[in-house]
Formats: structure tokens, C-alpha cells, sequence
């Protein structure tokens, strides 16, 4: 890798065309920022700085951006690339060597970026079946490998307007160049702007061409300037994930319909459902089946785990073989031991189930230790919170808990205890005992309904 290479991220576009109150750069693809997707290819380059210029929306950029380790240029009137390079360019040795990169162009790989990094000074292109607004590359006559300028679409002739080799924008040179032709473009324009593709004349002018270094995939250098724009990136960018995944031995009932927004790591034999989606850092054991509309957030599921459909699990981990779902929700914090189950309309919160325990159906339990092989009846419920603190549940190894039960908040249930259907928990129940606290039953003979009553005096 060449030493002394610094990163100009130009992000100071104001984005109009998306009628949007988030800055562009902001704007989301598979679950990241552009500009996020930008830094984390610039990062992988491991140059000695990276430089973000910005301006519309900068307090929102620079919040969004708190935590990365980045020089902040300010452009506070967007006079054009090349004025904005030039205000970055400030803060660099002239020593050092500078690739400029798009916020707003988030799908270039790093891989992609290695064969530019090499030459003294190299333009990224790419051919398009229709060229229309791009910049055309006009190559050198007599270096054919060079380029002699870049003509925009307004300027160029109808020969110039059928080549279809375009320019990305992605530029590298060195420092002190890039200052020395940058102080002699002009603003001239229609546009009022300094261009930074307007140094590539001025370079083969003084026998310095730039290197046209061509990029097979089109695809990784759009942009978007609208939200019709920002809707093909992102379908690219999911397709670039399911491929990944289906490479990688996934199977998916309907590649199409399956949405990636973060980074899935699978096993083998692996199946996703239709509309399965994966948000986050997803880890996926061998074996693991997904049922169709399932959100899975940020968790991990261990070998032979299946969802089933309908199920959202966030911020949480499921053992081996477990089994969720259908429409069941795990929230964060929880963990499912190996062959536990965790049914239909089953609500889970910050619990630890043991290995065999089952909560099959119509059920909450949150802030709870749950051991192993215990069995939850239907409708019962963790009354953990009492207005200010949350509190915790106990439930020992073998416990059965019979459906209908409440279970307040600190309280324990000894192993094999059993807890009738009914009964409301307030203190703890001994191991291998029965506890019961409903109310004895009885029946009223002369009670009559308030229908029954206006049915009598109706017909009296």
C-alpha cells in the first residue's frame, strides 16, 4: 500500500432533490448511512487521515458521525468538487497523495479502489450503456491508457456524446499537483462552481495525464440525488447480500423478497423463508430454519434453532434446537436454552428459559430465570414492574405452572413445585409442593343478568 495517502470524503451537498430534512449523505442504505458505507471502505484503505467536507446539514452530520475518527472541513458556500478538494487540501502535506471518494456513493468496494491506488494520478471510470449526464472520458491519442480531459454532457459534441466510458468522480493525486491546477480553475461556468474534473486537461497540458482505471461493475459508483435514486442503491445493495448468502450455501424460498439490513454470518443448511428480515450483526448456526415474515435483529441463533413464521427476535440469543413461533416476540436480553419452546403469542423479555422449558402459548415473562425443563401454561404472566422498579422471577428446575397464573414480582418457584391453574403468586412456592390461591368456587341461584332483569320487567 502506498504511504502517506490521505482521504477527501466530499459530503457538503445540500440534496434538495430528496425533499428530505436528513442531509443526503445521511440518508439510509442496508441499514447504514451512505457516508457510514464511504468511511468503512476509506478505513479499509488505512490511509494516514480521512477528510470530511461538509456543510448543508452539518450538525446532524457531525453527531451522526461523533464517534469516528475524521478532520472536519467545512465548505459554508458549495462553490463546486473542486473548491471543496481545495479547502481540504489545506490541512494535507503537499508530500502526501489524496484519493477524493462521494459520500452519496456507497457500494465501491475497497477491492475495487487497489488497482487506482498504485499510480501517481488516476481517474476511476466506467462504461454505461446509456452515458446520458455523465462526464465522457476523452482518452490521450497517443497514450491510450492516459486521459487527455472529461468532457461534461452540455459541452460535448454528438461523437463525444456516443462514448460511453464515464467518469466517477474518484480521483487520485498528489497534494502539491492538485493544488497547483486547482488554483487555475476557474468558476467561470454556467454552474458558477470550480470543477475538480477540470485539473485532468490541465495535468495532460503539462505531460502529467491522468490514468483511466476502468471499473468492470457500473453499479458500485451511483450516487443518489433522489429517493428513486436511493431505492436502486439499496436493491442493489440487498442484492449484493443475497448473493453473498446464497454463495455461501444459504437457501431462500424467494431470494427477492428477503431483506439484509446489517451482516449475517450462516452455517451450513441454513433456510430463510419469504419476507425473512435480518437487521444488524445476525448469526445464523447450521441447521437454522426461518420462517416467513420473521424479523431477527442483532441476535444469534445456535445450530437446529427454527422460527417460526411471523416471530420477531431482537438483542437475543437461541440455544440449540430451540424452537419460536409461531408470532411469537423475543425482546433483548433474553436466552433460550438448547430444545426449549417459546410459542404462539408468547411475549419474552430479559428471561433466561432452560434447556427443555416450554411457554407454548399466550404468555409474557419478562425479568425472569427460568431453569430447565419447565413448563409454562397458557396465559400466564411475570408481573415484574411495579410502577417504578422492575423486579424478578424465579422459576426452579421441573417447575409446572398451570395456565391463568400471575406471578408478582420478587418471587420464587421451588424445583418441582406446582402452581395451580388460577393462582396469583405473591410469595414463594415451595419445591415439589402444589400452591393454589384461587377463590372458592360458588354459585348464586336466584342471580339474574341485567338482561334477564329488563327481559322481567319488559314482560311484567
Amino acid at each position: 500500500m502506498p504511504e502517506n495517502l490521505h482521504v477527501i470524503i466530499l459530503a457538503a451537498g445540500a440534496g434538495t432533490r430528496m425533499r428530505s430534512s436528513v442531509p443526503k449523505v445521511m440518508q439510509p442504505v442496508g441499514h447504514k448511512s451512505m457516508i457510514q458505507h464511504v468511511l468503512g471502505t476509506a478505513q479499509q484503505l488505512n490511509p494516514d487521515a480521512i477528510h470530511v467536507v461538509y456543510g448543508h446539514g452539518g450538525d446532524q452530520l457531525r453527531e451522526h458521525l461523533q464517534a469516528e475518527q475524521v478532520n472536519w472541513v467545512l465548505q459554508a458556500r458549495q462553490n463546486g468538487t473542486g473548491h471543496a478538494v481545495e479547502l481540504a487540501l489545506a490541512e494535507i502535506p503537499d508530500t502526501a497523495r489524496v484519493l477524493v471518494l462521494y459520500g452519496d456513493v456507497p457500494l465501491l468496494l475497497p477491492e475495487s479502489l487497489q488497482p487506482v491506488l498504485p499510480h501517481d494520478r488516476a481517474v476511476l471510470t466506467t462504461t454505461l450503456e446509456n452515458p446520458t449526464g455523465y462526464g465522457r472520458i476523452i482518452r490521450h491519442p497517443d497514450q491510450p491508457a492516459c486521459i487527455a480531459r472529461i468532457v461534461e454532457e452540455k459541452d460535448a459534441s454528438d461523437e463525444e456524446k456516443a462514448i460511453t466510458e464515464v467518469n466517477s468522480g474518484i480521483l487520485l493525486a498528489g497534494v502539491g499537483e492538485l493544488k497547483h491546477w486547482l488554483s487555475a480553475v476557474s468558476d467561470n461556468n454556467s454552474q458558477g462552481e470550480k470543477y475538480l474534473t477540470d485539473v485532468v486537461a490541465l495535468a495532460a497540458n503539462e505531460q502529467r495525464p491522468f490514468t483511466a482505471v476502468a471499473l468492470a461493475d457500473a453499479q458500485q459508483v451511483a450516487g443518489a440525488n433522489t429517493m428513486a435514486q436511493l431505492a436502486a442503491l439499496e436493491k442493489a445493495w440487498q442484492q449484493r447480500q443475497r448473493d453473498q448468502l446464497l454463495q455461501a450455501g444459504v437457501r431462500m424460498a424467494n431470494p427477492e423478497s428477503v431483506m439484509i439490513r446489517g451482516t449475517v454470518t450462516a452455517g451450513r443448511d441454513v433456510f430463510l423463508d419469504q419476507g425473512v428480515i435480518l437487521e444488524g450483526e445476525v448469526v445464523l448456526g447450521d441447521g437454522v430454519s426461518i420462517g416467513p415474515y420473521s424479523v431477527l435483529s442483532d441476535c444469534q441463533l445456535e445450530n437446529g434453532a427454527t422460527v417460526h413464521s411471523h416471530s420477531i427476535i431482537e438483542q437475543a440469543r437461541i440455544g440449540r434446537q430451540a424452537q419460536v413461533g409461531p408470532f411469537a416476540r423475543i425482546r433483548p436480553g433474553t436466552e433460550l436454552g438448547q430444545h426449549s419452546k417459546v410459542g404462539n403469542f408468547v411475549e419474552i423479555k430479559k428471561t433466561r428459559l432452560g434447556a427443555g422449558s416450554k411457554a407454548s402459548h399466550l404468555t409474557y415473562l419478562g425479568d425472569a430465570i427460568i431453569g430447565n425443563k419447565v413448563n409454562i401454561g397458557a396465559g400466564t404472566i411475570t408481573c415484574n414492574y411495579d410502577g417504578v422498579n422492575k423486579h424478578t422471577t424465579v422459576i426452579e428446575d421441573g417447575a409446572f405452572i398451570g395456565s391463568d397464573t400471575q406471578l408478582v414480582a420478587p418471587v420464587r418457584v421451588g424445583a418441582n413445585a406446582t402452581l395451580g391453574a388460577g393462582t396469583t403468586l405473591t410469595r414463594d412456592a415451595p419445591p415439589a409442593q402444589l400452591t393454589i390461591s384461587r377463590v372458592k368456587q360458588r354459585t348464586i341461584a336466584d342471580w339474574r343478568s341485567p338482561m334477564q332483569k329488563k327481559n322481567e320487567q319488559e314482560n311484567s
